[in-house]
């Protein structure tokens, strides 16, 4: 008989668990607060960038750079198993990553060094043209097809309670759910994907999580005359353009709790920074200005681990900024936790 499995939170990181143990043979249950893949106020997933890299590598600890780097490359054979299964383009680009001063050159070229990663200087900075782009919203949207595709049970507008304590867990029992009133999901084993809302799910069972969300405010221009041919990065900002000739740029980090609103203050300092660095934006048209919130964690390193004391529960959490390039990684990983 099949393991069943619980899946709770539906965004790119649940989405891939759900798909790594469905590949495995598992009976699949995904649980999702809002709707999978709807561009919902404050879901992280559909709000970045899409950038397969983690920004500034060699500032952070190898067991970041490690799992970001293992995620990224697997993408391209993700994104194309996803498109000829599903018919829906998560826009893999090969679009390459400029860095433009100031950063720790010395840093960054013994980093690209010693992960392999093709780097080229320019009189403005450092070009990594290797580096690739998906796009989230269709990323989700793809995802969302396999998953019906390949039978897992999506269990949309659903509110699952915090879980108390315990040695094993005997069902979940949900808040809210347009399914059913009163509804218990009961399963072999329950994995926890819900980003910035894993604390407070799991706060009573002593799973020593250290998440909070943090904020990030965004811009899309569209009418953009010129046009870039590689993500740009300056000083904690950057500029990544689409195939379809739209342009985002962003984003802030911002520690306001789980407030999801965008100011009109970010608006105009992300104006300001994205026009510095090509003032042709002075004259496009802003499409929309959003916001998502990160499961932020200390020093950018997830949860992807057995519950400390509940034997049939697992964490894969806390991804912080790098949470879509960890994920099919981090999802083959907590697969084969959960398989073992």
């Amino acid at each position: 008989m099949a393991k069943r499995v619980i899946v709770v939170g539906g965004g790119i990181v649940g989405c891939l668990t759900a798909l790594a143990l469905s590949d495995k043979g598992c009976s699949v249950t995904l649980v999702e607060r809002n709707v999978v893949a709807a561009q919902t106020s404050g879901e992280s997933s559909w709000a970045g960038a899409g950038i397969l890299f983690p920004l500034l590598p060699w500032m952070y600890q190898d067991a970041v750079n490690q799992l970001a780097m293992a995620g990224a490359a697997l993408y391209p054979t993700l994104c194309e198993r996803l498109l000829a299964e599903t018919r829906i383009d998560p826009e893999y680009t090969q679009s390459g990553l400029q860095i433009l001063p100031s950063f720790d050159e010395d840093a960054a070229i013994n980093w690209c060094k010693n992960y392999q990663v093709p780097i080229e200087k320019k009189a403005d900075g450092l070009l990594l043209p290797t580096i690739a782009q998906v796009r989230p919203p269709h990323l989700l949207q793809a995802l969302r097809q396999i998953l019906i595709q390949e039978n897992v049970t999506l269990l949309e507008n659903t509110q699952l309670e915090p879980l108390a304590s315990c040695e094993k867990i005997s069902s979940w029992r949900a808040i809210s759910s347009s399914h059913s009133t009163g509804l218990i999901l009961e399963a072999d084993a329950f994995v926890v994907t819900s980003g910035a809302w894993s604390f407070d799910l799991l706060k009573e069972t002593a799973a020593g999580l250290n998440i909070k969300p943090m904020r990030g405010q965004i811009l899309l221009y569209e009418n953009v005359q010129e046009k870039l041919e590689n993500i740009i990065y300056s000083n904690g900002f950057y500029l990544v353009p689409r195939r379809d000739g739209l342009l985002l740029a962003g984003s802030t980090l911002e520690d306001v709790g789980f407030d999801t609103r965008t100011t009109e203050e970010v608006k105009q300092e992300l104006q300001t920074k994205a026009e510095s660095i090509l003032p042709g934006l002075k004259h496009a048209i802003i499409r929309k200005h959003w916001s998502g919130l990160r499961p932020g964690t200390p020093d950018n390193l997830p949860t992807i681990a057995a519950h400390p004391s509940i034997q049939n529960l697992y964490l894969n959490t806390g991804h912080f900024r790098y949470g879509l390039t960890m994920a099919p990684e981090s999802a083959q990983r907590v697969a084969a936790l959960v398989c073992t």
